[in-house]
């Protein structure tokens, strides 16, 4: 029975696989509201803060060659 709803799972698109993935790990890690809600706040600030300029951002390409050059030494 679960070889075959795997299969079934695995067949279906990765957009729906990354959505039963993510349904299963929440069934495992139950989660606080009020922390998911303050996450949210956190969230909504970091990308208020992003748009109006306050915050000054880096390319993700660019953070990794800068961890690198300083892990691969």
């Amino acid at each position: 029975m679960v070889k075959e709803f795997i299969e079934e799972a695995l067949a279906l698109p990765v957009e729906q696989r990354a959505q039963i993935a993510d349904i299963l790990l929440r069934s495992l890690n139950r989660t606080d509201p009020q922390i998911d809600a303050q996450w949210a706040d956190v969230a909504a600030r970091r990308l208020a803060e992003i748009r109006s300029g306050v915050a000054k951002t880096t390319r993700g390409d660019e953070v990794f060659s800068r961890l690198r050059g300083k892990y691969e030494k």
